[in-house]
């Protein structure tokens, strides 16, 4: 397995383009991540990486190799899986990316169960607003709440997430009550918004008597963390468009308050992505199916 591992780290090391990097990914220090690197150039008998102070590049031969290595852990994990689906027992790394507030309230608490009930597996969890590319970053699902992107990948639809516009207290008290969608477009209200570098114009949808209302709403400063849009709401800095799972807890206790109940936001699609090839992988079906059978996104 020395060589298969060593073949591991220096595909991660290319692609994230350090051996820091590219050991972390796979949980190894830098000093065995190096020594992977130093076995496998020594057995080829080449220089696989050009080294300097500041950078890691693959040299002409690194760059030739990266390519077959790709296709050869693909094989592998290949007839891995077609080996695996005699079983019914799943086995193996599952590397899995979801939203910060998706992630936290939803996969986390799911996690330590699923191993538990199959202790044969390994989960690795990356939580990130931003948006990710399970090819390059080496990951085998990715869980999205909101528009399913277009893509190659095979999309799998958990469940309907409802969400919900809201604001504390102290908000509503200095600036008004929102009574009607046209209120949040207001010089008087500020919009919280979730918003990441060269994303489009920024709207909010509502649901109206007359059907689907688009605002191109505002606000005085925005953020690539949903959480932190959370923060902001809870000390009184604007109005929040939430997932209701995300601020059920705060709903409950009265420090966020509903806003426009009569015409909220129109539920999104919380559900996943995965590599067609991964398909007939069990540890990625079970991992699915559990998540399916015990996410709660209603709030």
């Amino acid at each position: 397995m020395s060589y298969l591992e060593s073949l591991r780290v220096f595909t991660r090391v290319v692609e994230l383009g350090s051996i820091t990097s590219g050991g972390r990914d796979l949980r190894l220090t830098p000093a065995v991540a190096s020594k992977r690197i130093k076995e496998l150039e020594k057995h080829l008998g080449v220089r696989l990486f050009n080294r300097t102070t500041r950078s890691l590049t693959p040299t002409e031969v690194g760059k030739v190799f990266y390519d077959y290595a790709v296709k050869a852990l693909a094989s592998i994990e290949d007839a891995e899986t077609a080996v695996a689906s005699y079983s019914d027992t799943p086995h193996g790394v599952i590397r899995v990316t979801a939203p910060l507030g998706a992630g936290r309230r939803i996969i986390a608490p799911l996690v330590p169960k699923f191993v538990e009930h199959y202790p044969a597996t390994e989960v690795h969890l990356r939580l990130s607003d931003r948006k990710v590319d399970l090819m390059s970053d080496g990951l085998d699902l990715a869980f999205f709440i909101g528009t399913p992107p277009d893509s190659n990948l095979k999309l799998r639809k958990i469940a309907d997430c409802p969400r919900v516009l809201c604001a504390a207290p102290d908000y509503l008290k200095k600036h008004g009550t929102p009574e009607t969608p046209d209120d949040l477009l207001s010089e008087d209200h500020n919009c919280l918004l979730l918003r990441f570098p060269r994303s489009p114009e920024y709207f909010w949808v509502l649901q109206t008597p007359d059907g689907p209302r688009k605002l191109q709403v505002s606000g005085k400063f925005d953020t690539d963390h949903g959480d932190v849009l959370t923060d902001w709401a809870l000390a009184g800095h604007g109005i929040v468009n939430k997932p209701r799972f995300d601020v059920a807890g705060y709903l409950q206790q009265g420090r966020l308050v509903e806003v426009l109940p009569e015409t909220p936001p129109p539920p999104t699609i919380f559900g996943c992505l995965y590599p067609h090839r991964q398909l007939q992988d069990p540890k990625i079906r079970h991992f699915v199916d559990f998540v399916i059978k015990h996410a709660d996104v209603g709030g």
